[in-house]
């Protein structure tokens, strides 16, 4: 019984992966690939051109999508990261810095 209640858990899982896994996963491919230049949405290279939410809606990136186009193809003095963060992996992490704006990058 306890195998079966397994699989069809696992089962649900994969057909509808949760949003905690999707943010996880947002956190784990911003952190792994984003964090060096935009640590807590700040940027090092250039300080106007962090991931805050005035910033982003000053330059008309004012969605996830338009974070996930850039995180994609690049922007400027910033090269894009599709093939880094693979399929998907830019929408993910766009959904991922748009929430974390939203919320003035502070945890939790």
């Amino acid at each position: 019984m306890i195998r079966l209640l397994s699989s069809i858990l696992l089962a649900v899982m994969l057909l509808w992966p949760s949003t905690a896994l999707a943010v996880e996963s947002g956190a784990s491919l911003f952190q792994n690939n984003c964090a060096s230049c935009h640590p807590n949405g700040e940027n090092i290279i250039r300080r106007g051109r962090t991931l805050k939410i005035k910033a982003l809606k000053k330059r008309g990136l004012d969605s996830s999508e338009a974070i996930a186009q850039v995180a994609r193809a690049g922007i400027g003095q910033m090269s894009g990261y599709a093939e880094t963060l693979g399929e998907g992996g830019d929408v993910i992490v766009g959904e991922w810095v748009w929430q974390q704006a939203q919320k003035a990058w502070t945890q939790g």
